[in-house]
Parts: C-alpha cells; structure tokens; sequence
C-alpha cells in the first residue's frame, strides 16, 4: 500500500492512497482526513485503506492523476522526528577527517538526535538557505513511521511498531554544527526543515527487499543532474530500523506517527572509505562524506557544499526500476 499526502492548502494536507505505478490516487478522506489520523486509528484504518487500494489498481473507483509536485511530506509535521546514525562508516569517516579518535561505544549503541518536526519541507520544495556559509548540505537517508511503542520495548515489538517507509533529504547545515556541538547540548541552529519522499509506503510493498529490520536497495543521489551516490542501505547498517526504534523508547514511549531516521546511507569500500561512482565505487549520499576522504586524501577538501541554484534528487528504484516512493527533487534558494 502506498499512501501520500496531498496539498489541500491545509496545514496537514489530504490522505490520499496511491497506485503502485505512481500514476493514479484516490480520495481516502472518508476513512482518515489526515495520515495522522489514519496512524491514531490504524486497527481500523488500515484494511479499510488497503481496500481502497485494491479498488484503486482495479480501477473500479473514481481516481485523479498522481503528480508528485502536488504531494507534501507523508508527514506535513509530525510529535517527533528522531534521526539516528546507523551508518557508523560516515561517524567513523568524519572523526578520521578531524583525526578524533572513534569511541568504542559507538560500535554498540546508536547516536541519535531530535530534530525540528513541526514544519517539514515537501518533497519537490525549494530548500531555502540564508548564508552561503552555512555549508549546506544533503543527506539521503530512509526513514521508517512507527505506531504506538511501549517505554523500554524490545526489539521484537519495535519490529511490530514499524507501519510506514520513505526517504529523506535531511537538509543539513555543516557551518554551523561545529560552533552548536561545542556548546555541549546538539543540533538546532544547524538542521534546518527536513523533506520526505512524496509516498510512504507499507513494508509488505517492498517485498524481499525489505527483510522486517533493513531495507536491500540502493539510495539514488543525483547532484546538479549528475549521478553522486548509489549505495546499498542494506550493506553497512550497524543499527537496524528496530534496534533504532528501540533505543529511542528506551526511556519515554512513542506515540503514533514517530518518524526514525536511519541517518546517511554510507558504504565502505573493500573495508575503507568509499569512492566516487565514476572511480568505481557506489559514491556518497552527502557532500560531507566525499569532503571527509578528501581531507584524508590530500589534507583539505576540494568540494563545496551546496549553493543557491544546486539541485539534489533522492529516489529509489525496484528490480524492475521503478519508482517506488516518487523523488525528492529540490533545489537550493536564497532565503
């Protein structure tokens, strides 16, 4: 099932169902205004959706075409947007650029940070940027929406709390993280409103690629129209979507529509930095990380963050290459 939300000049949008082949959707407003809503209720809402869906692909119900750029966020906001860093490759590869050592514990328990979720950019929205020296930078990424989860639940029922996935462009900017991670106290200043994908969809959609904790498909990055990553999510992840999922309800439970990040998609390459697709490799899904090896490389680096006029797309394909969540396609304006 694929769901999406489409902008109705609301401030959460309308919940719509969407056809697999992205061409097509139906109203669901009858079943939830809102995926939130849809989220609180989930017993009742979702066979209700996947009916609508069904009618939907046998085209025995009244339909509208599916055009990306009408589509906000899954999530036009969300009560919590938590981005973790299950790549510990992109950690390990930003200490060396600074010559930090790695600490030992982050090979056994996630990093993770709480990012803004009261205002999400939608996926074909400019990403305004103030100051050129920000360092603004892209992050692809897959993000799963959780249901309702206990304070210290295992990892099992994190598993069963997982309803949705998308992708992310987790706008960050790498000026202003330094001066903000010395204070002591993490992000704010530095990441400004995140995107998503323009669909969401079940697990049961992506098949054997998705096993119940990791996603088996590789991250489509093109940069100024040119391929700049295409790395395996499921090839590198210390941390599984569960173990994430977990590790955030350690302490506090999540309420339906928590959005958890996987953080950069970042793959090693015969067990040391990666390399760029036209060397080789399966490139990056940040422009920090090919900085990184830069800096290890040659002692500085030699790529910019992003300016006013760059353009990034994220978007991920199945075997038989076809969209599966739409793109995230947007470009870098003055704010």
């Amino acid at each position: 099932m694929k769901l999406a939300t489409l902008n109705n000049q609301t401030r959460d949008g309308q919940l719509v169902v969407v056809s697999r082949d992205l061409a097509w959707y139906a109203d669901a407003s009858r079943i939830a205004p809102t995926l939130q809503a849809a989220l609180d209720d989930w017993e009742r809402c979702e066979p209700e959706l996947r009916s609508l869906c069904d009618e939907l692909e046998r085209e025995t119900i009244p339909r509208e075409r599916f055009h990306e750029r009408d589509a906000l966020s899954p999530l036009p906001r969300a009560f919590q947007w938590a981005d973790g860093s299950a790549y510990v490759n992109h950690v390990e590869l930003v200490r060396k650029a600074r010559n930090a050592e790695m600490p030992a514990t982050f090979w056994t328990e996630p990093l993770m940070y709480q990012g803004g979720s009261d205002a999400f950019l939608a996926p074909r929205q400019d990403i305004p940027l103030g100051d050129p020296a920000w360092g603004c930078d892209m992050e692809g990424e897959v993000a799963v929406i959780t249901g309702d989860a206990p304070a210290g639940c295992t990892e099992e029922e994190a598993a069963q709390s997982i309803r949705l996935v998308m992708l992310v462009n987790d706008v960050s900017l790498r000026g202003l993280i330094p001066g903000e991670l010395a204070k002591g106290f993490g992000f704010f200043q530095s990441k400004p409103p995140t995107a998503f994908s323009p669909v969401a969809v079940t697990p049961d959609e992506l098949g054997d690629a998705w096993d119940g904790k990791k996603l088996h498909l590789p991250l489509m990055v093109k940069y100024n129209g040119e391929a700049f990553g295409k790395a395996e999510c499921g090839v590198d992840m210390t941390f599984d979507f569960p173990q994430l999922v977990a590790h955030l309800a350690k302490t506090r439970p999540l309420t339906a529509g928590t959005i958890v990040g996987s953080g950069t998609i970042s793959n090693k390459l015969d067990d040391g930095p990666g390399k760029s697709i036209a060397e080789g490799g399966v490139g990056y899904s940040c422009i920090a990380e090919i900085r990184m090896i830069e800096t290890i490389n040659d002692g500085k680096p030699s790529t910019s963050f992003m300016k006013v006029g760059d353009s990034v797309r994220v978007e991920m394909r199945d075997a038989d290459n076809k969209s599966i969540f739409g793109a995230i396609e947007q470009t870098v304006v003055q704010a």
